[in-house]
């Protein structure tokens, strides 16, 4: 955006919903944050079964407790995170630090860039896990929210991946420094200064006045007498 900083304009400029909402970004951290609920939601709701041998629950990832954890955390920091961001895109434009837009916009895309190499190792972590569950009753009434935990999480790192480079595409985009001179500036660059008042060069000898203290020389020789030698 020209004028901008960081992708936004300038700072307490008024932020148009619709626009807003249309925004990839946006749309990005609704689809993640759905994603999210995708993920942790069938591990919390139907992820452990009875088990076979008592009555206590396990994991329906071959009985790996880490399995659903790690499931479970990823989902979890990845929903409460968009949540957070989201709130940040709606505060950013009032940011009116550039120092502080810029820790905003780095802290978007370490974030992002961690979370889609998390949910990359959660995939393959889920994978594996479920390749090596051995079917039983518990297996197959819990199948679904396990094949759909696995099919979200891949459709997350996708998701991720794409907020990685639209924070990246933000960070490049920098300052226009441009905004600060016309800020600091004000005038136009071919406005020129107010001058010195140009006279005609001579003088209005009514605009002349005497001194105000004058004195009558008296230079007549009056009552002088030369001093006889």
């Amino acid at each position: 955006m020209e004028g901008g900083s960081f992708g936004a304009g300038r700072a307490g400029s008024a932020l148009d919903p619709v626009s807003f909402a249309k925004r990839p970004q946006t749309v990005l951290r609704v689809v993640s944050w759905v994603f999210s609920i995708a993920v942790f939601g069938p591990i919390v709701n139907e992820g452990y079964v009875n088990s076979e041998s008592g009555p206590e629950l396990r994991c329906v990832f071959n009985g790996n407790a880490g399995a659903c954890r790690f499931g479970v955390t990823l989902g979890l920091g990845a929903f409460l995170a968009c949540a957070a961001f989201l709130f940040l895109d709606l505060r950013f434009q009032q940011i009116s630090s550039v120092r502080d837009r810029r820790r905003a916009v780095l802290l978007d895309l370490g974030f992002s860039a961690l979370w889609s190499f998390l949910w990359f190792v959660g995939f393959c972590f889920l994978t594996n896990q479920w390749q090596r569950t051995a079917p039983g009753p518990g297996t197959k009434q819990a199948g679904d929210a396990a094949r759909a935990a696995i099919a979200f999480s891949f459709f997350s790192i996708l998701s991720w991946v794409a907020l990685t480079v639209k924070a990246l595409q933000r960070f490049r985009l920098g300052t226009d420094m441009s905004l600060f001179a016309t800020e600091q500036l004000g005038t136009g660059a071919g406005q020129a200064y107010p001058g010195y008042p140009v006279g005609s060069g001579v003088e209005d000898t009514e605009t002349y006045q005497s001194p105000p203290f004058t004195e009558t020389l008296d230079t007549s020789t009056k009552g002088y007498q030369v001093p006889a030698y």
